[in-house]
């Protein structure tokens, strides 16, 4: 944590992004998703230019996550309703459709190394959540 900034470690190296406020803290659950709406970089605000961001705040830790709601291997924007967990030292969330595990930090699908989840530079700061963009 740094002052009243609370960050993942993706967040670190990059202090000086522009960022965009997504919903409020109060608005995550300790260890369940939410499902945001994210303009994303050299976009307008135009809801075709939007996407869907997966956000979890994981219970343990208070450590906050975004990935692509999109699950690559169902097909479908579900990733906000997977259940969030460790497999070894990797922090994942479980596609609530076929199962596959991917990893928080990197998006890395672990059961099929080909396939990946973009991963969003967050943090919370003054009770907004902030997407980089």
């Amino acid at each position: 944590m740094m002052g009243n900034v609370e960050m993942n470690a993706k967040v670190t190296d990059d202090l000086n992004a522009a960022w965009q406020t997504v919903c409020r803290e109060d608005d995550l659950l300790s260890g369940t998703g939410v499902c945001v709406l994210y303009a994303a970089k050299g976009s307008d605000t135009q809801a075709s230019n939007e996407e869907q961001v997966a956000i979890f705040k994981l219970s343990k830790t208070g450590e906050v996550f975004a990935v692509s709601n999109y699950d690559p291997i169902g097909k479908a924007n579900v990733m906000s309703r997977g259940m969030t967990g460790s497999i070894g030292d990797a922090l994942v969330v479980a596609s609530p459709l076929y199962k596959q595990h991917f990893d928080l930090k990197t998006g890395q699908c672990l059961e099929n190394p080909e396939v990946s989840l973009s991963v969003y530079l967050i943090r919370i700061e003054n009770g907004a959540v902030q997407i980089s963009s």
